[in-house]
């Protein structure tokens, strides 16, 4: 453990120096305050102990100044050392950011008392900074885990209407497209039905990968949506940029080769998606909405032609609640 003593008076450093030794510290002397402050950045030292009076730079200016080098949690114990006592030199010396006093002459019980103090304290603050930082990343943990779908580690429903509303505004302000693709296993309940619910999760879960793989964008956001459906939120896409990605991530899913023998569209997992774009409106409170269920209603004609394929949505297509298995 380091102790920086910032003393001129070469006496007086000495006798500092060698109590600090015989409390198993490590002294550091420099005789004014600038010296001081070039120590404490190169040696940084757990304990400072600072006189006051100095030529030059006096003690209390050398405590602002070793604050401010200080970054955040970060904290030094500083111990004036002065001959002065009255209050009003205590309180400046707390105010410019001290510790304690302690008055000279240096009394060997008091200095380690003192030193002894700092150091619990110290400790003490330590302690709390490693607990603070492990609740940090604690609460990261739990919102990434909140908003991650627990089956394939991708965004979840409540993750994918929060960003879908937070593009959205976005989108707005910045007065560019987006647009959104909605994409489902075909016949996954056959899947399901035909090789059993462990190896229906896997299958998703590969299929999770896939188009996760297949985003190029940080911005992009791929989300489970539901049962064996998953959405993709594009923003400053306009609706052929969608159509482009839907049909890539059409096929990735059939390059995979996950074999699927109860399909009646091919011997192996392929996805239906639909796609929408549209330039949001500030106007148009209920646009997030209607972007979605016009992505839907793409998907539901792309089953109907037959699955295994991209349908693009009219921007005035209405809703619809037809759905196909």
């Amino acid at each position: 453990m380091k102790a920086l003593v910032i003393e001129d008076t070469v006496t007086s450093a000495t006798l500092i120096c060698h109590l600090l030794e015989k409390m198993g510290l490590q002294p550091v002397h420099a005789r004014d305050g600038q010296s001081g402050i070039l120590e404490f950045k190169h040696n940084k030292p757990d304990l400072v102990l600072l006189d006051i009076i100095m030529p030059g730079m006096d003690g209390f200016e050398v405590a602002r100044r070793i604050r401010q080098l200080e970054k955040d949690g970060e904290w030094t114990p500083i111990i004036f050392l002065s001959a002065r006592t009255s209050d009003d030199d205590l309180a400046l010396g707390i105010s410019v950011g001290g510790d304690d006093y302690l008055v000279k002459p240096v009394s060997e019980i008091v200095l380690r008392a003192k030193v002894r103090a700092m150091q619990r304290i110290a400790q003490m603050r330590y302690s709390l900074l490693v607990l603070t930082r492990k609740l940090d990343e604690a609460n990261r943990e739990l919102t990434r885990l909140s908003a991650a779908d627990g089956l394939t580690g991708i965004a979840n429903r409540r993750c994918f209407d929060d960003t879908l509303r937070r593009e959205w505004r976005r989108a707005v302000r910045a007065n560019t497209p987006m647009a959104l693709l909605v994409a489902d296993v075909d016949h996954f309940k056959q899947f399901n039905d035909g090789y059993g619910h462990q190896l229906g999760d896997d299958c998703l879960k590969n299929v999770a990968r896939v188009l996760e793989s297949c985003l190029r964008r940080p911005t992009d956001l791929v989300a489970r949506y539901g049962g064996e459906e998953f959405a993709v939120i594009m923003p400053e896409t306009d609706a052929a940029g969608a159509a482009l990605v839907a049909e890539s991530l059409r096929e990735a899913v059939a390059a995979a080769q996950m074999a699927h023998a109860f399909s009646a569209v091919a011997p192996i997992v392929t996805v239906s998606v639909g796609a929408a774009a549209t330039l949001p409106s500030r106007s148009d409170d209920d646009g997030p909405r209607m972007l979605l269920q016009q992505a839907d209603q793409a998907l539901y004609r792309a089953k109907r032609e037959g699955r295994n394929r991209v349908s693009l949505a009219p921007q005035s297509e209405a809703p619809t609640d037809t759905a196909l298995n």
